[in-house]
């Protein structure tokens, strides 16, 4: 996704001019930016030779050479694109005619169409393929990129024109759309320091620069945790895990050189299911002290000393502005506005979330003492008493559950549900006929139902592997603009489920199937986009989070239950009793759930609500924690020497609270479904809801856009409810705060 507004833009020349020109698109760019600025003819020749800045060529409107990649490639290639963009920014910011929306606004929008290429696979590399080859060459940039991007936000002259554009914006004739968008860029500029001047406009930048270093030091740290802590079992360790689970284990130990072993990998789609189902307790706490100790381990690969030099230049860069703190200028953008209301959210649910914990534990203890197992609770149980209480209270075995979500199946309903709401179509494309990155990714077109327009690709890389970051998530590799001709959407959905054994399918726990689910939510997002130029795809963080955690509605529908969720043995549908049971325990460890998530956003809110000076980011957790009354038996679901959404970059710092933001939202959406006639597949709020919520994206206010969906605003009832949690007497009722 993009860093900025502006340098990371899909540029519009990709293909609008292809098989009418007597010069490739290639060309043209190379003598366009060599015509605008000397220091671009030596990047121009880069251009001409290097295949990660080349034009995408090929089928559905051009796709990445992924097949073509070198990462000896990267560095000279972003060198060059770097300069190119900046003498596009030249031009613009010279341009002696009087600053208009098409000369400046869509001249921004066209440029980086050599750099936005390029991020495509650079971002496969950070996140899918990364390597020690790679990671030195990120660390060397990451630098270098800061001030790329500084150099274009503290361009006074461009600033000006920007600005200029944006005073009249409302005297001009433009269209509500392009009134947004001159908003968006104008606020990108304010808000990032353009406004500075001599001294704090220059350390304005070093903070940058220096925090790119730390935050590409910070995300190679946690990876080289996750990769350095395999544990390798004997079969005689083994007691408790399910048969799919073992044979996953011994697949991947194989192919870490360990054949007769099996693998547990310090990842969480290894370490979770482990902690749910093995009766090893002495090998739970080393797998659980592995996985919540990424960061802080007291070696080089240790982050606390990156975490207080981060928090440190971000409250110095926000006080350059004028702003009291990091919070209060990162939320100035999202639906939340300030920190205090983010904070009254979170803190609306956190007392309902803690004594729903106590009540889990003392089921837990129960279950424990009656077993003479002579324990007291810790968090490295919590999982595997919680899965005994399961079974015991709602006659529910995740494990028997598991053998119904078959990874294929569900994406298939994922497809199902795509038809029905949007009107999507899936076909897999040609085996080789789209270059990919790895043989596990697969690559599907998406097109109109109806008229069988194309729409789009969605590429899948489901599995783990050596090099790829943890976790699940989605991204574009192309928007949908049409401002300068019609461009279609490159999506990817991105996971890290564990491979079976050969010929056998990937059985998924409910928990990873709602993920799925939720990832595919904003694939979707990206594929319904409907706006006119590439920034209007931006999304405001607590915002976008509501489409995907959406989409997790529809895996518990009954179309998808009694046509997807069937045995990987025998084909049978899920009995209906054990859906019923299923349903039953829906708010079932919604206190471990719910807390564990909190506990990281209100750190995450306070460290950067917080003076940093001197701070010990260990201490600053434990204390806040207990002053929170965090519950001993479980911890953060991001820890903060690993809390990459935090301090990896910025995109979610101060933002990690959006996800109740947007759950809020979630529920009160989705009771809209529930009471409609036609239930969660009713045509006319599903209508509504890719009008109003899916495509416009950013081109139109969220809170506005949500109250166009719903006729009001969203309320916190709704996900109370769905918690099982009681509504707070003193309501949090408004989560579409608009100034």
């Amino acid at each position: 996704m993009r860093q900025t507004l502006i340098a990371l833009s899909v540029a519009a020349v990709l293909a609008a001019a292809a098989g009418c020109s007597k010069e490739t698109e290639q060309a043209q760019a190379a003598k366009r930016v060599t015509e605008a600025h000397p220091v671009a003819e030596a990047a121009s020749e880069t251009l001409a030779s290097n295949s990660l800045l080349a034009e995408w060529t090929g089928p559905y409107g051009g796709v990445p050479a992924f097949d073509k990649m070198r990462v000896e490639d990267v560095k000279p290639a972003m060198v060059a694109a770097m300069g190119m963009n900046l003498a596009e920014i030249d031009a613009i910011a010279s341009n002696p005619a009087a600053p208009t929306f098409a000369n400046t606004i869509e001249e921004l929008e066209r440029s980086g169409a050599e750099l936005d290429r390029l991020l495509a696979y650079y971002g496969i590399w950070s996140a899918n393929m990364s390597s020690p080859e790679f990671r030195a060459i990120q660390q060397e940039i990451a630098p270098k990129y800061a001030d790329f991007e500084s150099k274009i936000i503290q361009n006074d002259k461009l600033f000006q024109r920007v600005k200029a554009v944006y005073e009249q914006r409302n005297d001009a004739d433009l269209n509500a759309e392009q009134v947004r968008l001159v908003e968006l860029t104008y606020d990108q500029f304010a808000i990032n320091g353009a406004t500075l001047q001599g001294e704090a406009k220059a350390r304005y930048a070093a903070i940058n620069q220096r925090l790119a270093e730390l935050y590409t030091q910070f995300s190679n740290n946690v990876l080289a945790d996750e990769e350095g802590y395999d544990l390798f079992l004997s079969k005689d360790q083994l007691a408790g895990l399910p048969e799919s689970f073992v044979a996953a284990a011994a697949a991947l130990a194989e192919e870490k050189g360990h054949k007769g072993k099996y693998a547990i990998t310090n990842t969480r789609s290894s370490m979770d299911p482990f902690l749910t189902y093995s009766d090893n307790r002495v090998l739970r706490e080393k797998v659980w002290t592995n996985y919540y100790s990424r960061g802080d381990n007291g070696d080089e690969h240790d982050n606390n000393a990156l975490i207080a030099e981060i928090l440190k230049l971000r409250d110095e860069r926000v006080g350059l502005l004028g702003f009291d703190n990091y919070a209060e200028w990162r939320l100035q953008d999202r639906m939340a506005k300030t920190p205090e209301n983010a904070t009254a959210l979170m803190e609306a649910v956190w007392p309902a979330a803690i004594a729903r914990v106590k009540e889990e534990v003392a089921d837990m203890q129960a279950v424990a003492d009656a077993e003479g197992a002579d324990i007291t609770i810790e968090p490295w149980d919590y999982r595997y008493y919680a899965e005994k209480v399961r079974k015991a209270k709602y006659d529910l075995n995740s494990d028997e559950v598991k053998q119904y979500l078959q990874l294929d199946k569900l994406r298939e309903a994922m497809f199902f549900v795509a038809g029905e709401l949007f009107n999507f179509t899936f076909t897999p494309v040609k085996a080789g006929s789209v270059p990919v990155f790895h043989e596990d990714v697969k690559v599907w077109e998406v097109k109109d139902k109806t008229s069988g327009a194309h729409i789009g690709l969605w590429y899948l890389d489901p599995f783990a592997r050596a090099g790829k970051r943890s976790g699940a998530w989605a991204t574009m590799y192309r928007d949908h603009t049409t401002f300068d001709g019609k461009k279609t959407v490159l999506s990817s959905n991105n996971s890290n489920f564990i491979k079976g054994a050969p010929g056998e399918p990937v059985l998924v726990s409910w928990d990873d199937a709602e993920t799925f689910f939720h990832e595919f939510g904003h694939a979707l997002h990206f594929l319904a986009s409907n706006v006119s130029y590439p920034t209007l795809n931006d999304g405001v963080r607590d915002y976008t989070e509501f489409q995907s955690q959406l989409l997790e509605h529809w895996l518990s529908t009954d179309a998808v239950i009694d046509n997807y969720l069937v045995h990987y043995k025998t084909g049978e549908p899920i009995p209906a009793a054990l859906v019923a049971k299923i349903k039953k325990a829906a708010s079932f460890n919604q206190g471990f759930a719910t807390t564990e998530y909190l506990a990281s956003a209100l750190i995450d809110m306070k460290l950067h609500t917080t003076d940093p000076e001197g701070i010990d980011p260990d201490a600053f957790e434990r204390d806040t924690l207990n002053g929170l009354g965090m519950p001993k038996e479980l911890v953060m679901r991001h820890r903060t020497p690993h809390f990459g959404h935090v301090f990896s970059g910025e995109g979610y710092a101060t933002a990690y609270y959006g996800y109740l933001w947007a759950d809020v939202l979630t529920s009160d959406a989705a009771e809209a479904f529930a009471e409609s006639e036609g239930g969660f597949y009713d045509e006319e709020v599903a209508g509504k809801l890719v009008k109003h919520l899916f495509a416009p994206r950013n081109a139109v206010d969220p809170a506005d856009a949500y109250r166009a969906f719903r006729g009001r605003d969203a309320k916190i009832d709704a996900l109370m409810r769905d918690r099982g949690f009681p509504v707070p007497e003193k309501k949090v009722t408004k989560v579409a705060v608009k100034d």
